[in-house]
């Protein structure tokens, strides 16, 4: 059993668990100076939220709903030993809907998001049947969840590309949302796999993409160079439109290892790419964060949350990302001993961690 590859797989899910605990107090203030107002110049640990906001109720180092569902799908996948869809939506319909009631401020982790309440209301109130629920989001929400399925089978990426689109569209039905989600996953199976997020990082995914094993369309030769007369059309015809989804994370590092482009303080990369909730938005964030602090889990995930705006999801996908960089025995101690219900987690985290290594279904 290689240790590493469990110590990076273990890191990731810890790491999404304390982005998204860090993001309950502080989460979704737009106005920068309010943020600064409520909490100081810098946040730098779990948080209360203030009266009237997202997470009221909640406690520093408490798991929003987002933690809470990532914890509902880990534990399918622990217990299953494997993605068994049918395990997720029974547990979605036993364990979660019954405690919301459609409404935006409501449930578990005191905010219930978009997609999940649509998905409530299509199966609970109008009686759907799972496979005609989802909706129009274009959030981070589906990945936020099968992040941890990326984990399961990040040696395996055709097995991973299948499960996330499977579970992705239950909830989100744009093709583009479900393209950048697969790809989100990828990326997390190559840093589990021993790989740095670094500017080779889509050419090594592409060419996942030129034997089949990723499901993306491409039109490009090796090293992505263009098409010869004679080449059939398309040279690989995938699922999903286009590759650019895979491009994005070599963008990213390559900004952030660029020494001619600078954004400092790291945080302000909210505004370069955007603060609010659209998977557009929060993905090119968090691929420049889990670069630039590929070695710095703390400032990686501080620099995501201090950035305002869908904080909390930055901060999920970048704590992912680092924690599979970084390993486990990376992450922070105070990050792991204050985080509530911590050793329970970290055990889920480790069970998963070792089915990781399972190379088949």
């Amino acid at each position: 059993m290689d240790k590493n590859i469990m110590d990076r797989a273990a890191g990731a899910i810890m790491g999404a668990w304390i982005g998204d605990a860090l993001g309950v107090g502080p989460h979704w203030y737009y106005d920068l100076n309010e943020l600064r107002q409520d909490y100081g110049g810098w946040v730098n640990d779990y948080t209360d939220p203030k009266p009237g906001r997202y997470h009221e109720g909640l406690k520093a180092g408490q798991l929003s709903q987002s933690g809470i569902i990532l914890r509902l799908m880990v534990r399918s996948l622990v217990d299953s030993g494997s993605y068994d869809e049918a395990d997720f939506c029974r547990r979605m319909d036993t364990e979660l809907f019954p405690l919301l009631n459609g409404e935006p401020a409501s449930g578990p982790g005191g905010y219930t998001s978009q997609s999940i309440r649509a998905a409530w209301r299509k199966r609970v109130e109008q009686k759907l049947p799972w496979g005609e629920i989802a909706g129009h989001a274009d959030t981070t929400e589906a990945i936020e969840r099968t992040l941890a399925i990326g984990v399961r089978y990040a040696l395996t990426p055709n097995l991973l590309a299948n499960a996330v689109s499977s579970n992705a569209v239950l909830t989100q039905f744009d093709d583009v949302v479900l393209s950048m989600t697969v790809a989100y996953s990828s990326v997390l199976a190559m840093l589990i796999q021993g790989n740095s997020l670094e500017p080779d990082i889509s050419e090594k995914l592409m060419n996942l993409v030129k034997d089949g094993t990723l499901p993306f369309h491409a039109v490009t030769r090796e090293g992505l160079k263009p098409p010869q007369p004679g080449d059939p059309d398309p040279p690989r015809a995938g699922r999903f439109a286009s590759p650019d989804a895979l491009l994005s994370p070599g963008n990213m590092a390559m900004a952030a290892t660029d020494p001619d482009i600078k954004i400092e303080p790291a945080w302000k990369v909210s505004l370069v790419y955007g603060m609010s909730c659209a998977i557009y938005h929060m993905l090119p964030a968090a691929y420049y964060l889990s670069s630039r602090f590929k070695n710095d889990f703390e400032s990686a995930v501080l620099h995501a949350i201090n950035g305002g705006g869908q904080n909390q999801g930055r901060a999920i996908l970048t704590g992912t990302l680092v924690g599979a960089q970084v390993g486990l025995s990376g992450i922070p101690a105070r990050f792991l001993e204050k985080l509530e219900g911590g050793e329970e987690l970290r055990g889920l985290a480790i069970k998963l961690a070792e089915q990781a290594q399972l190379k088949s279904d």
